[in-house]
């Protein structure tokens, strides 16, 4: 049954991957159906990541009370009601109010699973159940790809919500299961002492930063991710089309750094395999700065085969860094302040780029690993106080 639970969580993971690539494959049809400019799906992103950085904000109030498993299966049916909207709407404004419970049901289940699987399962269960995220934003271009071919894109969407329905029935059937950790720690389930908040957890000493490093890497992961395609376009002089086709390299690169990262987490340890991931990324980001077509492809991929220890790493090391009656707490604050980086760092990098260049990037993301680097060692060394 341990073991079970796990392939249930790893697919609910899944859930949670699926719509995240979607509008971004989505998006030329829907703009010109709607006729509304290229930015716009700025707004749609930006509703979306407010709901995920309220819905994680109130994780640790709503897991305390519910519990995980209630948490996770209400998170997930509220993204498929809401992607089922996303198939029927008629009007820009509709996709944005179908947005809010898409970022509400996201926020909800990226908080009480990692949290969860921290506090019952080693390391590398941490890595495969981020990689099984990676695997749903791999699956879903492809889903919206054969709607565009063969019917339209709200289908896309209407078909992605019958799996995520699907997968709401799976978890629901598998409640049973979520009794086997229960002899061993009850925290996950609200059986713990009174909320800690965001005053509380900024109280601890390492918790600034924590959440500073947190900010920071989801600030380059996320422009790693949203432009790549337009660097090497503008480094390279390859075409759109082959540009967009390369930009996936990155999400390749952080699925399969996810996969392998499992075999040696638990030997290293996750602050070793946080240094190590960064420094990986960095030695990818010098790739990138230099302007050839090789060097900014392999650095993309070694970008991402950097970044992926460092997230499922950060989260799985909070109960043993700040006690495992607060992590709840703490990782949904960390949530949210992933969330704020990956939102909107990178419209920043594309103010810089716009002003000034777009091979400015390679200093931007350097930037933020540098600062997470300082970041988690400034953790580590208040946590051992």
């Amino acid at each position: 049954m341990y073991f079970l639970l796990l392939a249930v969580i790893y697919i609910a993971f899944i859930s949670l991957g699926l719509p995240d690539s979607l509008l971004g494959a989505a998006w030329p049809t829907i703009r010109a159906a709607f006729d509304v400019p290229l930015s716009y799906m700025g707004f749609v992103s930006m509703i979306i990541s407010g709901g995920t950085i309220i819905s994680g904000l109130m994780s640790e109030r709503l897991t305390k009370k519910l519990g995980t498993k209630i948490v996770t299966v209400l998170s997930v049916l509220l993204t498929a009601v809401a992607l089922f909207g996303f198939s029927t709407v008629s009007r820009f404004y509709q996709l944005c109010l179908w947005s809010i419970p898409y970022g509400l049901g996201a926020g909800a289940i990226d908080a009480a699973l990692n949290n969860y699987v921290a506090l019952h399962y080693s390391s590398r269960h941490m890595s495969w159940l981020h990689c099984f995220w990676g695997v749903g934003t791999i699956v879903s271009p492809y889903i919206m790809s054969m709607a565009l071919n063969y019917s339209t894109w709200s289908d896309g969407y209407k078909w992605v919500s019958f799996i995520q329905f699907g997968i709401v029935l799976i978890l629901v059937i598998s409640l049973p299961l979520w009794k086997v950790n229960d002899n061993k720690i009850n925290i996950s389930n609200g059986d713990s002492k009174a909320l800690l908040g965001i005053r509380g957890a900024l109280k601890i000493k390492g918790v600034p930063f924590l959440l500073t490093g947190f900010f920071s890497y989801c600030a380059a992961e996320a422009t790693a991710m949203l432009w790549a395609s337009s660097y090497l376009e503008d480094v390279t002089d390859i075409s759109k089309d082959e540009a967009a086709a390369l930009g996936s390299l990155f999400f390749i690169g952080i699925t399969a750094g996810r996969f392998l990262s499992g075999f040696i987490s638990d030997k290293l340890g996750d602050s070793r395999m946080i240094k190590l991931g960064t420094g990986i990324a960095l030695s990818g980001v010098a790739l990138i700065a230099i302007p050839t077509f090789i060097t900014a492809v392999v650095g993309f991929v070694i970008i991402g085969l950097g970044c992926a220890p460092v997230y499922p790493c950060i989260i799985h090391s909070t109960p043993s860094n700040f006690g495992a009656e607060n992590s709840q707490g703490i990782i949904g604050i960390q949530m949210a302040s992933a969330y704020v980086g990956s939102t909107f760092m990178p419209p920043l990098f594309g103010i810089i780029a716009n002003s000034i260049s777009l091979r400015l990037m390679p200093l931007f993301i350097a930037f933020f690993l540098v600062l997470l680097f300082v970041m988690i060692r400034q953790t580590e060394k208040r946590c051992r106080k």
